[in-house]
């Protein structure tokens, strides 16, 4: 397949790690309790939240692609990913998928592997 290039591969790699390390120790109870405007904390806190959490996503994005305009991609898709996902319109599973497919289409766009 064409586009499993190292590059793609080395910035597909790359991104997971960053998501990896984003979505799970660096979000912690108070985020992953703030983000979601249906638990107490959320009901405060929720927009802060989300805007945080997104945006320490959006950060590694913009890390590993070298765009701000991918990292501020990344905020959007994950901040209403996540809000779907709060408010029960969305599981776990597909929520993390959405997640996935981004930093697939993220390292796509960066490396011009279909180009």
């Amino acid at each position: 397949m064409e586009f499993l290039h190292a590059s793609f591969v080395v910035a597909f790699f790359w991104l997971m790690v960053g998501h990896s390390l984003a979505d799970y120790p660096l979000q912690g109870d108070f985020l992953a309790q703030g983000k979601n405007r249906h638990t107490p904390v959320g009901a405060i806190f929720w927009p802060h939240a989300i805007f945080a959490h997104s945006m320490i996503h959006a950060g590694f994005v913009a890390l590993v692609t070298g765009s701000i305009w991918l990292g501020l991609a990344e905020a959007v898709i994950h901040a209403i990913t996540d809000l779907l996902k709060c408010d029960n319109w969305i599981g776990l599973r597909f929520d993390q998928t959405i997640h996935i497919v981004s930093k697939f289409a993220w390292a796509v766009i960066a490396t011009s592997a279909f180009v």
